[in-house]
């Protein structure tokens, strides 16, 4: 099988064929690729893996390069699965076949590899997409052409990584689907915790987790009623000592308004402003208002009548 990758000469290949060497490698000396975009390795599929190779032996050797810096150490590319399988079948030695590569080939490598293959979880997936587009300074276009998928289906899986990194861990152990967690993007991440624990307790279908989701978006588009702010009353703060004698007078004129007989007396200190404030206990009497004389208005005089002269006729 062969890889074309992404930089530089479109026509190098790394190429596992006859011609490549298979070593011998002691397992202390291997160390797992940095950028292995599998972060989830199941301990049930590894111990049916070794299994398999305890009785049919490893029919595919491992892929390494020597690790920066390092002589005697190697970095695995391809084949994680496998150096865990044999490792927990405590053998020595492993075969593995060791390429030059610089970092940038080995890292899009170890990606490519695990995408080719099935089982990368939807997380893994779109952070292996991530990693080869900053390793290679690609678009979400480019990479698209490149691994033959349209540029939307790259932009789909990308936009999980937006997800409160709760959310992603729950995915990466496939509690929830990926289908559902697009259904969480955009919602603030305490909301997708709080979703996500709910389609788990209650196993929602995505469906109904669409519906829970719709409802918390239409309850924040309705407008709601804004009650008026009441004045907050600072008390015993006021920093001009006028606002609360003023406040005090006219307190004073409302009582006074009604009837009482109030004395004050004011006292200025250089600390303080004292008034003292006389209130008789029994209200007085009420003065009477005198009643306002009631003029009658004169009578029109009434209009004389034209009294009818009679002519007497002539007899």
């Amino acid at each position: 099988m062969a890889w074309s990758f992404f930089k530089g000469n479109k026509n190098e290949e790394v190429t596992t064929n006859e011609q490549s060497k298979v070593q011998e490698l002691p397992l202390s000396q291997i160390i797992p690729n940095q950028y292995q975009p599998r972060r989830v390795f199941s301990d049930e599929s590894i111990k049916e893996l070794a299994d398999t190779i305890d009785k049919h032996g490893l029919l595919q050797p491992i892929i390494v390069r020597r690790a920066q810096g390092e002589t005697t150490q190697y970095e695995i590319i391809a084949g994680e699965r496998r150096f865990r399988a044999i490792t927990s079948l405590k053998w020595e030695n492993i075969p593995a076949i060791i390429k030059e590569m610089d970092d940038t080939q080995a890292a899009s490598l170890a990606v490519i590899e695990n995408l080719q293959r099935e089982g990368l979880t939807a997380i893994e997936e779109a952070q292996a997409y991530q990693n080869l587009m900053d390793l290679n300074q690609m678009t979400q276009v480019e990479l698209g052409r490149a691994i033959g998928k349209s540029q939307s289906f790259v932009a789909n899986k990308m936009r999980l990584l937006k997800l409160a990194p709760a959310v992603q861990r729950v995915m990466l152990k496939r509690k929830i689907s990926e289908r559902h967690g697009r259904c969480l993007v955009g919602l603030p991440d305490a909301q997708q915790v709080e979703i996500m624990k709910e389609i788990i307790a209650k196993n929602l279908s995505v469906k109904e987790t669409e519906a829970v989701v719709k409802e918390i978006k239409n309850t924040k588009k309705k407008p709601t009623k804004k009650t008026p702010k009441k004045k907050k009353v600072v008390q015993g703060k006021a920093k001009d000592t006028r606002l609360a004698v003023n406040t005090i007078k006219k307190s004073l004129k409302l009582i006074t308004d009604n009837g009482f007989e109030v004395k004050t007396t004011e006292e200025k200190h250089p600390e303080f402003h004292r008034i003292i404030i006389d209130i008789p206990i029994e209200k007085p009497a009420e003065k009477k208002t005198p009643a306002k004389k009631v003029t009658k208005k004169k009578a029109a005089p009434k209009k004389a009548t034209a009294k009818k002269t009679v002519k007497k006729s002539d007899q």
